[in-house]
């Protein structure tokens, strides 16, 4: 996949769900690239509140992209092309809220300009993938280190800490000095 073309797809997305007036913020790889991290490689991640799913995909189906039922009941799917986008409305078994939504800063993400999680709520979602099945730390660490002084560690921390896997990873990044034991953005925990 071209990069050119996933920039197209958010495009068409933000514009999409922007003009039908329904809320919504750009997550996963797309988020990290947006905030100065590595590219996405695969897919366009969209959080939503549940109640907007159906106007989500009843709009970008309007606009041309062809949906999918996929067996997960978190999120639904929609193919701009062979590009997947996944529309997020309960990642990691909590639900997309209104708070989130309103955290999430206004970024450029190549062409388009959209509202991105935060660094903090990125890297609380992608810590809370690992577990016994997935745990390969390598995709996060250049996602962590990039974004490093965007991120309250201690948040994190304390959002993902019945996770042993997001325990060690946390412990990871601050063995390396990615993430400061202790200390929340701005100043002491």
């Amino acid at each position: 996949m071209r990069e050119e073309d996933l920039l197209h797809t958010i495009t068409r997305v933000v514009n999409t769900l922007r003009h039908n007036g329904i809320r919504f913020a750009i997550g996963g790889g797309c988020a990290a690239y947006a905030r100065g991290g590595p590219p996405s490689e695969h897919d366009v991640d969209v959080f939503l509140r549940e109640s907007d799913v159906a106007a989500a995909r009843t709009a970008l189906v309007e606009a041309g992209m062809v949906p999918m039922d996929p067996p997960e009941d978190w999120l639904t799917k929609v193919y701009d092309g062979e590009l997947l986008v996944d529309l997020i409305f309960s990642p990691n078994g909590r639900p997309v809220d209104d708070e989130l939504l309103d955290r999430a800063e206004t970024m450029r993400i190549g062409p388009a300009v959209a509202p991105v999680v935060t660094g903090t709520d990125l890297l609380v979602d992608k810590v809370l993938v690992l577990g016994p099945h997935r745990c390969d730390f390598t995709p996060l660490l250049p996602i962590a280190r990039e974004l490093r002084e965007q991120v309250d560690w201690a948040e994190v921390a304390e959002r993902t800490a019945e996770s042993p896997y997001a325990r060690a990873f946390l412990n990871l990044v601050r063995e390396l000095g990615v993430a400061e034991s202790g200390t929340r953005k701005g100043g002491p925990a």
